[in-house]
C-alpha cells in the first residue's frame, strides 16, 4: 500500500519532504522523531512514493527529483542524501508563480509547459501537494484544478484558501475526492507556538489585551514576501489561526516582516504578548524561536499525506477537518492544537468520519 504524490514546486520543503521520506526508511521507529505516529493507519513514512514533480526553474526542470531538491536557491540543510528516484521535474505553469523580488534569482526555463493533468494521471499518482511560492493565487487554483482533472486528492500547504474555500469544498464532493489544507503547520513553528501560548494564557485567566509576531529569514519564501501584495492570505492566515484562540477581540499584528539573506533558510520568530491576570495586574511575553524552517513542516505533511491516502482509501470527500486542523494553519474548522491532534487520531483510528 502506498502514497503516491505529485509535488507541485520543488523548492526547500519539497526537498526537506523527500529527504525526509528517505531519512525514515533507515530509522528506528522507536526514533521517529516529529511524527504523530511511525505507524499511521498502516502506513510507515516510506509508504510514500514520489511518482510526479512539477517546477519552472531552469536549475530543477528536466533533472530527476533526487537531484533536483538540492539545486540553488534550495538553501536548506541537508538531513539525508536521496539517490536518483526516476522522477523527472516537469515544467508546470508559470502564472503569478514568480513574484518580481525572486525573478534575479529564479531563471524560468525555456521547456515548454507540459499538461499537467495527464501526467499526474499518467503517474499513477494519487495525492497532488501544491508547494508553489507564497502569493501564487491563480497558480494554485490552476494546480488544484489540475488534480480535480486528475482524478486526485489535493493538500495545500500554502496560503491560498482551496480546503478552507466552500466553493472548491463543494467540487471536491462533487468529483469525490479528498482536500486538504490551507497553509501547513509547522512541528514546533511561529504559529502553532503563538496559538499555544495564547491558549495558556485565555485558559489560565489572564485578559490578553495585545500581541504581534514577527518573522525574518533568508530563502526564497521570505524574498518572495517582500511584495506585500502577495501576503494578503498569508497574513489572513496566521492571525486568524492565534485569533481563533481568544473568545473576544484582540489587537493583533502577524506576518513576515524581512529578509535577511545570510539567514538562508533558518527561520526567526518573535513573539510579544500583553495583557492583564488577577486585580488588573500586568503581565507581558516575550518570546524568540529560531528554527530550520524546511524540515519543521516535513514531518506534519508525512501525516497529512498518510491520512489522505487513508481518507482515499474510505472514499471520504470534501475538506478532511480534523486532518486539516491538525497540520494547517487556515483549516475549515479551527481547533486548538491538543483538540486537534486527539480528533485526527481519532480519524486514523476510525472513530470519525473527517
Amino acid at each position: 500500500m502506498k502514497a503516491k504524490v505529485a509535488i507541485v514546486g520543488v523548492g526547500n520543503c519539497a526537498s526537506a519532504l523527500v529527504q525526509g521520506v528517505h531519512y525514515y526508511k533507515k530509522s528506528n521507529p522507536d526514533e521517529a522523531i516529529g511524527l504523530a505516529k511511525y505507524d499511521l493507519g498502516g502506513l510507515k513514512p516510506y509508504d510514500i512514493e514520489f511518482v510526479a514533480a512539477f517546477d519552472v526553474d531552469e536549475n530543477k526542470v528536466g533533472k530527476d527529483l533526487g537531484e533536483a531538491i538540492y539545486e540553488y536557491p534550495n538553501n536548506t540543510i541537508r538531513i539525508s542524501d536521496v539517490p536518483k528516484l526516476g522522477v523527472r521535474v516537469e515544467k508546470g505553469a508559470v502564472i503569478d508563480g514568480i513574484g518580481k523580488y525572486v525573478r534575479d534569482v529564479i531563471k524560468v526555463s525555456d521547456k515548454d509547459s507540459v499538461d499537467v493533468a495527464s501526467v499526474i494521471k499518467d503517474s499513477g499518482a494519487d495525492i497532488v501537494v501544491n508547494y508553489v511560492p507564497v502569493g501564487s493565487v491563480k497558480a494554485t487554483h490552476f494546480y488544484a484544478e489540475q488534480a480535480l482533472k486528475a482524478g486526485t486528492a489535493f493538500i495545500n500547504a500554502m496560503p491560498v484558501f482551496i480546503a478552507s474555500n466552500p466553493d472548491w469544498q463543494s467540487r471536491f464532493c462533487d468529483y469525490g475526492l479528498p482536500v486538504a489544507g490551507d497553509d501547513v503547520m509547522s512541528q514546533i513553528g511561529a504559529t502553532v507556538l503563538h496559538k499555544t501560548l495564547i491558549k495558556l494564557l485565555v485558559d489560565r485567566g489572564v485578559k490578553v489585551d495585545e500581541t504581534y509576531q514577527l518573522n525574518i529569514g533568508g530563502d526564497t519564501d521570505f524574498l518572495n514576501m517582500l511584495e506585500e501584495e502577495r501576503l494578503i492570505d498569508k497574513r489572513e492566515s496566521k492571525t486568524s489561526a492565534v485569533r481563533a484562540m481568544v473568545p473576544y477581540q484582540v489587537p493583533t499584528r502577524i506576518g513576515p516582516s524581512d529578509y535577511v539573506g545570510f539567514l538562508r533558510n533558518e527561520k526567526i520568530c518573535y513573539i510579544w504578548i500583553k495583557g492583564r491576570y488577577f486585580g488588573n495586574s500586568p503581565v507581558t511575553m516575550d518570546v524568540k524561536l529560531s528554527v530550520v524552517d524546511a524540515p519543521n513542516s516535513a514531518g506534519v505533511m508525512i501525516d497529512a499525506i498518510r491520512g489522505t491516502k487513508i481518507a482515499l482509501m474510505r472514499n471520504v470527500s470534501g475538506p478532511l477537518i480534523s486532518l486539516s486542523a491538525y497540520c494547517f494553519k487556515h483549516p475549515p474548522v479551527q481547533m486548538p492544537f491538543d483538540e486537534a491532534k486527539i480528533a485526527f487520531i481519532d480519524f486514523i483510528e476510525g472513530k470519525r468520519d473527517m
